[in-house]
């Protein structure tokens, strides 16, 4: 099932929390969505999830509206929000199967459901223990359970890394491209960037409201930077690579980016250092500097 938002927009008063925004999620992919806090995230998030209409534009679930047509659109949606909002004086298992009751399922299957999820996402140990005792990283995989409960085809998460130990950031990554995989369509917010980067296929920027598509920087592409810009330009013209100048947030900075493996990469900095050149930095391009760029162009 696909996720979709044209020209999707959201004001409180005159303030406009999201402009416009663009979103295309097909099955089995898995979408990033980035941006400084206050850029819009969450309220696109509430409207992806139906649970906030758009001023203007259109947001569809798998061809389901969610304001004209809201169960059916939410029912297929797992979302998880950026605090868990659970019932202290009920037990991780009580609110992952009256989760699933209120999806639908029978009492025994809500159950069995619950306890598997629970293990799934490390909480067997905790089962039986009321919420108002766990931790904010557990209570943060009891709410990864509780979007699961109905085996959502759409899984929108708000900071679900929040809190997470090491061990559980790992083990959500393989929960979600065990979905992905599956065939769910999937959208994730995310502070932290290079964790992102391990997940996701494809990411979405956001700022004051506005989205802008972007690929993942594969990790065969290199970069490498100088502040002596005429010695890096004289370099990279004459090994036939691609540089530029630096943006807002890094001035002075020259750059030249190249494909390749670890041995090739290695030789290239050998000819770079070679040639003259000052090197500043050298690695692979990330997410957190593409964002970064990003920013600086802004």
């Amino acid at each position: 099932m696909s996720i979709r938002a044209e020209a999707a927009s959201r004001s409180f008063g005159r303030r406009v929390a999201v402009d416009h925004a663009d979103v295309d999620v097909a099955p089995g992919r898995i979408t990033g969505l980035i941006g400084p806090n206050g850029s819009g995230k969450t309220t696109l998030l509430l409207m992806l999830a139906g649970l906030l209409a758009p001023d203007s534009g259109r947001i569809t679930i798998d061809g389901l509206d969610p304001v004209t047509d809201g169960p059916r659109a939410r029912a297929r949606v797992g979302w998880m929000p950026d605090s868990v909002g659970a019932w202290d004086s009920l037990t991780a298992q009580e609110i992952v199967a009256t989760f699933g009751r209120l999806y639908g399922l029978a009492a025994d299957d809500a159950e069995n459901r619950a306890s598997d999820l629970l293990q799934e996402v490390g909480l067997s140990e905790f089962a039986h223990r009321r919420v108002s005792v766990l931790s904010r990283g557990q209570k943060q995989r009891l709410s990864l359970a509780r979007s699961l409960v109905h085996d959502p085809a759409v899984l929108l998460l708000d900071e679900p890394a929040s809190g997470l130990d090491p061990d559980s950031r790992i083990d959500l990554r393989g929960i979600l491209r065990r979905r992905a995989n599956r065939g769910a369509a999937i959208v994730l917010s995310s502070h932290i960037l290079p964790e992102l980067e391990e997940i996701v296929d494809d990411v979405i920027m956001m700022r004051d409201g506005r989205t802008v598509a972007a690929e993942v920087p594969s990790a065969s592409v290199w970069k490498v930077t100088s502040r002596d810009g005429t010695a890096l330009h004289r370099w990279a013209r004459a090994a036939g690579l691609p540089s530029g100048t630096g943006t807002a947030l890094t001035p002075g900075v020259a750059w030249a980016e190249f494909t390749g493996d670890e041995e090739s990469a290695s030789a290239i900095l050998a000819d770079a250092l070679a040639a003259g050149v000052t090197v500043t930095s050298f690695g692979r391009r990330t997410l957190e500097s593409r964002y970064l760029a990003w920013r600086g162009e802004q």
